[in-house]
């Protein structure tokens, strides 16, 4: 009886149960559109925080960089010998540690010992400015005057003026580029994580401090390097034995050794500049964070939280929009769909004053009629549920089919990172500044979880509606059916 009458009421007012059912799916189509795109949103910053951050890590521990003293500069110096008649090519490398305080190697196992660390692993990272070139010393010359009337006698010259030093000069080239000392017994956590072997082998445990490279693709493809080649680091050279790719972005590091062989390039034995940790619980990340920073002084604990917070650019201004804006415009969106389906209930209940008046004479208890309101209230749900599921799932899809590119700004630092830059004459070996913007393609992805909030949506929105007109279908009286008898 009950779904008889339930489907006959519903066919009977179809343009009343499609509005109701029509604004209970925009609001829950935006609600899907806007966690879909957040979810991207996500997705992206991921992908930009592996690029900084490092596959699987969780935080780093630095320590940051102490102030030069009067003795030192905090600049690599270069010396050249000008005293030579010939214009032999010089070379010189200057192997400098950036990112940070160079740290004791022994931290590494101190941060790994700390409550909540699943692993540590150390890495020094190292800028080399390269400059090579030669000098052209050139020719001392002076002006003589041949006139009768000088002094020296007839035919006799004398020098007049200053001499002149005429051709000579300095021609040299610049080349920066990054390297990062990789700890060989675990390639899973540091700057090796976030590239892929693409050409040739990685390093093997045993290879601790052999003399062989792994190079960036892009490194490589710019300086025409390939395996088998070597590549010339301080007079060392050095095998290559692999080309790696990034993942997920443009990696900031050209050359990779292993760690021993860049401590011995740096003149820095048993030091880090970086301790990358990965948490046993991805929960718990703020709270070893805490410990690290408490149990180990003086150093600087990142996490991907702090570091998402420098994002900036399109990226981040899409993010805020989607979680402040978007999250609360959906709110609201929905919250008018639960009052318009409601009122409209309600109104469509007290059309049918003669109709419950005469259920209720012909015995129908209030629950029983309350009942069949609320029913017919839930199916309006149901089917606003699945209208809204559909417009979601297709709006969801074209953003990703779309693909709109948004940008992610990480904030320039001064290094030069793989490029050459050229000076002539008396000039100095600069930094160039790297780019740190990425460009990422936004998705869409949507999740069970949010389909099922989705529907959960839809039936609690059919509720509210059918409790509001229920309610007042369960006080009429079977007089009102009387009255509304002309």
């Amino acid at each position: 009886m009950f779904g008889i009458y339930l489907k006959r009421e519903l066919s009977r007012r179809k343009k009343a149960a499609l509005v109701i059912a029509l604004g209970l799916a925009l609001g829950i189509a935006l609600v899907i559109t806007v966690n879909s795109v957040s979810a991207g949103m996500t997705q992206a910053q991921d992908k930009v925080l592996k690029s900084l951050y490092g596959l699987g890590t969780d935080m780093t521990v630095t320590k940051a960089q102490a102030a030069p003293t009067d003795s030192e500069s905090g600049r690599p110096r270069f010396e050249f010998d000008a005293g030579s008649d010939s214009d032999d090519t010089q070379s010189s490398d200057r192997v400098m540690t950036q990112g940070g305080q160079a740290l004791k190697a022994s931290l590494v196992t101190d941060v790994a010992k700390q409550t909540g660390v699943a692993s540590a692993v150390g890495a020094l990272s190292l800028n080399v400015t390269k400059v090579d070139g030669s000098f052209t010393q050139g020719t001392a010359e002076s002006s003589t005057s041949g006139s009768d009337s000088q002094q020296g006698g007839p035919g006799g010259g004398q020098s007049t003026g200053q001499p002149r030093v005429q051709g000579g000069g300095a021609n040299f080239d610049v080349n920066s580029y990054t390297v990062a000392g990789v700890d060989v017994t675990n390639q899973d956590l540091g700057p090796l994580a976030t590239s892929k072997i693409t050409t040739g082998k990685t390093f093997t445990t045993a290879q601790t401090n052999s003399k062989v490279a792994v190079v960036s693709a892009s490194y490589a493809k710019e300086n025409e390097l390939t395996i088998a080649k070597t590549i010339t680091i301080s007079d060392t050279k050095y095998d290559i034995i692999g080309i790696a790719t990034p993942d997920s972005s443009e990696s900031t590091t050209d050359v990779y050794l292993p760690l021993k062989q860049a401590q011995t390039l740096a003149d820095s034995a048993d030091q880090v500049t970086t301790i990358y940790v990965t948490a046993t619980d991805s929960k718990q990340i703020d709270t070893v964070k805490a410990t690290i920073q408490k149990n180990i002084s003086g150093t600087t604990v990142t996490t991907s939280a702090d570091l998402a917070d420098t994002v900036s650019g399109s990226l981040s201004t899409a993010s805020n929009l989607a979680t402040s804006v978007g999250k609360w415009l959906s709110i609201a969106v929905l919250i008018a769909a639960f009052l318009v389906a409601a009122l409209l209930t309600s109104s469509a209940v007290s059309r049918r004053v003669r109709e419950f008046g005469t259920l209720k004479a012909l015995g129908w208890p209030s629950r029983k009629v309350t009942r069949q309101v609320v029913g017919e209230s839930i199916v309006n749900g149901l089917i606003g549920g699945a209208l809204g599921i559909g417009i979601g799932l297709a709006a969801a899809y074209t953003v990703t089919a779309i693909s709109p590119t948004l940008t992610a700004e990480l904030g320039s630092t001064a290094s030069a990172g793989g490029g050459g830059g050229r000076m002539a004459g008396g000039g100095g070996p600069g930094q160039q500044a790297a780019s740190s913007t990425m460009d990422i393609a936004l998705s869409a992805p949507v999740s069970l979880t949010t389909i099922a909030l989705a529907a959960g949506l839809a039936i609690a929105g059919g509720l509210i509606a059918g409790a509001m007109g229920g309610w007042r279908a369960s006080r009429m009286r079977p007089a009102d059916a009387l009255r509304s008898v002309q």
